[in-house]
């Protein structure tokens, strides 16, 4: 993706906003009808399309940085990148406890 971890983690941060959103769009149009056979097969694609996108956003650059030989820095880099996820994390579920959203 980018080599700025708050590029890095606010796009996966952006990503999962944007399931969810889908989420519940679509779950709002389907409300009074069954669930079918494909719903799992619905479930197990959109897992593995976000462990897709996960692992780019997270693990591309510090790969490259990495077989560049520059190991120091691909750690940094996925380091700082899992601490603004992790940031995000915690400022959203304070927001979701104290009532805000």
């Amino acid at each position: 993706m980018s080599k700025n971890p708050i590029i890095n983690g606010l796009g996966a941060a952006s990503y999962i906003a944007l399931v969810v959103t889908i989420i519940n769009v679509i779950s709002q149009t389907q409300k009074n009808k069954p669930d079918t056979p494909y719903a799992p097969v619905v479930f197990l694609s959109l897992l593995t399309l976000s462990v897709t996108v996960m692992a780019y956003l997270f693990f591309y650059q510090p790969v490259l940085l990495f077989i560049a030989g520059k190991k120091k820095e691909a750690v940094q880099l996925f380091t700082q990148t899992v601490g603004v996820f992790a940031l995000f994390t915690v400022i959203v579920v304070t927001l979701l406890f104290v009532g805000i959203i």
